[in-house]
């Protein structure tokens, strides 16, 4: 083979490694840095639901130390606290990439959430609740949490949304299906039916 047979052979390579090899090497540097976004943005919303749940022994041990209760309004909060953590996954990979997964997981949150409305609407028959130092902390850290927790499911849709438009994106469309499930698409916290009608709690 001559010099030019060598040099076409090379150019050929060349082409190749351009065409093919570089854009690959990119789509999937690029996938692996917005699935960890994904990823440290999913950490938060756990942060916050777990911050959540700390703070709803306290809530119920306060509301219980000053007003007598029905029980049935500790036992709906106590149960919707059980579900939440029987939905918990080890690896967040899967809660990410599995709409079924996130809505059950979503659905065991909004339980916790209406169970605490309940308990916070009920508070309003005992006015020595809304003199208690205690209590009114712990309102308004739950209130502090509740308003991180949907700015942290707007935050993780929002890094879901950019790795599914970069992952169905020409040309990491082409590449992201090689590395099997490593870059499924992300799912998405969505509406519950109703969502658009604000639930009237007064606290």
């Amino acid at each position: 083979m001559g010099n030019r047979g060598i040099l076409g052979c090379l150019v050929a390579i060349a082409l190749v490694v351009l065409v093919v090899v570089l854009p690959a090497i990119a789509s999937y540097n690029n996938l692996v840095r917005l699935d960890q976004a994904v990823q440290a943005q999913w950490g938060q919303v756990e942060n916050v639901y777990q911050r959540r749940a700390d703070l709803v022994p306290n809530l119920v041990a306060t509301v219980k130390g000053v007003a007598n209760f029905e029980k049935s309004t500790y036992i709906a909060v106590a149960q919707a606290r059980s579900k939440v953590g029987q939905v918990q996954v080890q690896n967040p990979q899967a809660m990410t990439t599995d709409q079924q997964a996130l809505s059950r997981f979503q659905a065991a949150q909004d339980g916790l959430t209406s169970a605490l409305s309940r308990l916070l609407v009920v508070v309003e028959r005992y006015p020595e609740l809304k003199a208690n130092e205690n209590f009114l902390t712990l309102q308004s850290q739950l209130e502090g949490t509740e308003n991180r927790i949907a700015v942290e499911r707007m935050r993780y849709n929002e890094r879901a949304q950019e790795f599914n438009t970069v992952r169905q994106s020409f040309p990491t469309l082409l590449f992201a299906g090689l590395f099997g499930d490593r870059f499924k698409p992300k799912a998405y916290f969505q509406a519950q039916p109703g969502a658009q009608t604000a639930p009237s709690v007064q606290f």
